[in-house]
């Protein structure tokens, strides 16, 4: 039987013109801690991150003001314990200080086989299907999620 785990990307406009601005300064001088929070939560098993640490310096979408998130966790339980339940969810409820709305879907996840990685094209694409398709057992968010596939 096949193994699975959850990847998701999500994306954000910041307010500030580049990373480096001086409204995103709170938000960047607590990055590592929360990435580190990341990767000591039970079930972590990867993010997308340069040799800074961190993949604000990545720039699929050529456009400095849009910062991506990949990750891959065990379970949608595990990725929301971290989210909601963790000194992330600080930083949560404070994100319209350092992000403007994004006015379209900025949250997509779905189903891996355990081992594999997803890419930072395959995760964009997953994030467009999800914003033109909406939610499906393709690509789903976390209002409506999908169970991990039963093979």
């Amino acid at each position: 039987m096949t193994e699975y785990q959850l990847a998701e990307i999500n994306i954000a406009r910041m307010k500030g013109v580049a990373i480096n601005d001086p409204i995103m300064k709170e938000f960047v001088d607590n990055l590592d801690k929360v990435n580190e929070i990341a990767e000591q939560s039970e079930g972590f098993v990867w993010r997308l991150k340069d040799e800074d640490n961190n993949a604000t310096n990545l720039n699929p979408y050529n456009d400095e003001q849009i910062i991506v998130n990949i990750s891959v966790w065990d379970s949608i339980e595990s990725l929301e314990h971290y989210m909601y339940k963790t000194f992330h969810s600080e930083f949560l409820k404070r994100r319209k200080e350092w992000f403007q709305s994004f006015g379209q879907v900025s949250t997509a996840m779905w189903w891996v086989k355990k081992g594999e990685i997803p890419d930072i094209n395959q995760a964009m694409e997953k994030l467009d299907y999800l914003q033109k398709n909406g939610v499906s057992e393709i690509v789903f968010n976390f209002k409506q999620k999908y169970p991990k596939p039963i093979d």
